[in-house]
């Protein structure tokens, strides 16, 4: 197999590996969390917006930090 097309490949899988933890980290955090911010976002609610916004850049940023570690 050319080296290329196998980092391709590689670089796919970690991808829907990071894509797969995130969704499953952030439904984590709406199950746990008693506020549903889902609801307060369709009413308007900005300062809901932000805290989710807040979750998923975070976690994003650990799942990033976990799969490029050497």
């Amino acid at each position: 197999m050319l080296p290329e097309f196998q980092k391709i490949i590689e670089t796919l899988g970690w991808t829907i590996v990071g894509i797969i933890l995130l969704y499953s980290s952030v439904w984590l955090f709406d199950r746990l969390d008693p506020i549903n911010y889902r609801e307060e976002i369709r009413r308007g609610n900005v300062a809901a917006g932000v805290i989710v916004a807040a979750i998923i850049l975070s976690i994003g940023g650990i799942i990033i930090t976990v799969l490029l570690a050497p």
